[in-house]
């Protein structure tokens, strides 16, 4: 397996350890797929036979797409919990809210440990394993850490995990110790983790599971390409969703360069980023037509997975608006709260950074970015309750309680 730098285009091998992340110049890796002989009606076909299988590694709604994700990865080291298989949802309640003709709701909170980080989690821990890796680490503001602390379990490995001491939602620390994980609390922010990782995690014999990691992009692709199976490969107008890291972007990206490319669909949708007004330097770059990315030095949101101040996959993301014609914006977090009110409200629910990506659709619907008359999917990234302490600024919450005798 090879990659190359996205910036110098230098080649390395994924074949053997030490695992490297990034080039010599700075620059961000991914994977470099030969899809040669790919016959696109074949594999659909392929595709939809393995979507009824049960007890394999093709019941996976990642490893389903093995051939486009990880063709050369021995089956005996991938470790899987059936990830993905996440439904698609039409509720009319967000749609109205939303002002859009036809919305669909990817759930991604549906995933074994409840957010998107399943999808790549698998595909990275699967090659760390390959390469004889038994230490992996991340740094996280939740979401990746128990994802990464779940199939390391799984895996019978060790997980290290890095988490800031503040504005990090409890409850995914929580998960993430449940499932036996080595937690160090630090006094800065995730963009610090990232940094003494780089430093520190080889030398440690530490395979690193963030966004970093070519392969977690890769595995995440398989959000694209279940979004297009479940919609018979013909994709909505729009696809929206929230950007913290950007690696749900990147991938989202990469998958649609290779389905489109390869014949599985004959349209590219465009493709909207969503950040958190607190956070929100990727927009700020996009907006004023910058061509590097200035960091957010105190980030700060109610949606914790997005309070990131300076994602590492901004240049893969950057590519991604390139190829669709995609645009971002910025919402508030009494945007984010109001759509999320909506999403639980309608019944499946959704963490805070989910719910940007529905506030950021009614945001651009009504500024005639995105036309009333078209269509989107919003990827929903995370669980109800991945973040359930922001259920308390449910209002009415108290006056729905009541204090009754019960009858005997």
């Amino acid at each position: 397996m090879i990659a190359s730098c996205i910036i110098c285009n230098s080649p390395y091998s994924m074949d053997t350890s030490p695992m490297r992340y990034s080039c010599e110049c700075g620059g961000l890796l991914q994977l470099v797929q030969d899809f040669s002989g790919i016959d696109a009606d074949q594999l659909k076909r392929c595709f939809y036979e393995r979507r009824a299988l049960r007890h394999t590694i093709s019941a996976s709604g990642v490893w389903r797409y093995k051939e486009l994700i990880a063709p050369k990865l021995p089956e005996d080291h991938i470790v899987t919990r059936n990830e993905g298989n996440t439904g698609l949802y039409e509720t009319e309640s967000v749609r109205q809210f939303a002002g859009i003709r036809r919305l669909w709701l990817k759930a991604q909170s549906e995933n074994p440990s409840g957010s998107f980080k399943d999808n790549g989690m698998t595909v990275a821990i699967s090659h760390g394993r390959s390469l004889g890796y038994r230490g992996f680490a991340c740094t996280s503001t939740g979401n990746t850490s128990s994802s990464l602390s779940m199939y390391a379990a799984t895996g019978g490995l060790a997980s290290l995990i890095l988490v800031p001491d503040r504005d990090v939602a409890l409850n995914k620390v929580l998960q993430t110790l449940a499932y036996g994980a080595q937690v160090r609390t630090f006094t800065g922010t995730y963009d610090d983790g990232i940094r003494w990782l780089d430093n520190h995690a080889e030398t440690e014999g530490l395979y690193v599971c963030n966004s970093i990691n070519p392969f977690r992009i890769e595995g995440q692709k398989s959000i694209l390409f279940e979004l297009a199976q479940d919609m018979d490969w013909s994709l909505p107008d729009w696809i929206v969703l929230p950007g913290g890291a950007l690696s749900n972007a990147s991938a989202l990206g990469k998958g649609l360069h290779d389905l489109y490319e390869l014949g599985f669909i004959s349209k590219l949708p465009r493709v909207a980023v969503i950040q958190a007004e607190g956070a929100s330097p990727f927009h700020r770059m996009i907006a004023n037509g910058n061509v590097s990315l200035t960091p957010e030095q105190k980030p700060s949101t109610v949606a914790s997975a997005l309070n990131i101040g300076n994602p590492p996959s901004w240049r893969k993301a950057r590519d991604v608006l390139q190829l669709t014609n995609g645009v971002t914006a910025a919402v508030t977090d009494e945007e984010i709260m109001q759509a999320k009110l909506h999403i639980d409200r309608s019944g499946i629910g959704a963490e805070p950074a989910s719910a940007a990506a529905v506030a950021g659709l009614r945001k651009l619907v009504r500024d005639g970015t995105i036309h009333r008359d078209e269509t989107a999917a919003c990827i929903l990234t995370g669980h109800i309750l991945k973040d359930s302490d922001s259920l308390r600024s449910y209002r009415d919450i108290p006056d729905r309680i009541q204090q009754v005798q019960l009858a005997n």
